[in-house]
């Protein structure tokens, strides 16, 4: 019966990550270089080379950075397209506070949003951050739970 149980929980559990979407598989590469697959392509990670990194791939908390100012650039560029607010060029820069005490993570994250341009439609522009941070952005949203996020905008006239 407990054999019966603990097969029946095991089946549970296996449906259960079946329907996760996500999936990517962390290799060993020797020392601590890793490299990161997942469907869409492949990325480096390794250490500090104070304990034992090589220098040939991001940090693991560097990608998390990564990852939140990929996701709401991404939303940036589709909305200012939609609301045809045109800017030469923008950059996204993510700056994140540290704590002290293992495990060390971001309690503090602020985000810069640096647009490039002439004649800027600051309020269309305003609004695809917000609707990017405050909607669309999960990754955003993830860094909400353990984390204050800020953001900032500012307009470089070129």
């Amino acid at each position: 019966m407990t054999f019966l149980i603990h097969f029946l929980t095991v089946s549970i559990i296996k449906q259960q990550i079946n329907k996760m979407k996500n999936k990517i598989e962390v290799s060993w590469k020797g020392q601590m270089l890793f490299e990161s697959k997942a469907p869409e392509g492949s990325v480096m990670i390794d250490a500090a080379e104070e304990v034992g990194g090589q220098g040939k791939g991001l940090r693991p908390k560097a990608m998390m950075l990564t990852a939140l100012a990929g996701c709401t650039a991404m939303d940036v560029a589709s909305l200012l397209k939609k609301m045809r607010a045109e800017v030469d060029d923008f950059k996204i820069e993510v700056e994140a506070n540290l704590t002290d005490e293992h495990p060390k993570y971001y309690d503090k994250v602020h985000v810069t949003y640096r647009f490039y341009g002439s004649d800027f439609k600051k309020d269309k522009i305003e609004k695809t951050v917000s609707l990017s941070v405050d909607r669309y952005c999960g990754v955003t949203e993830m860094f909400r739970q353990f984390s204050e996020v800020t953001t900032e905008i500012i307009y470089i006239e070129q």
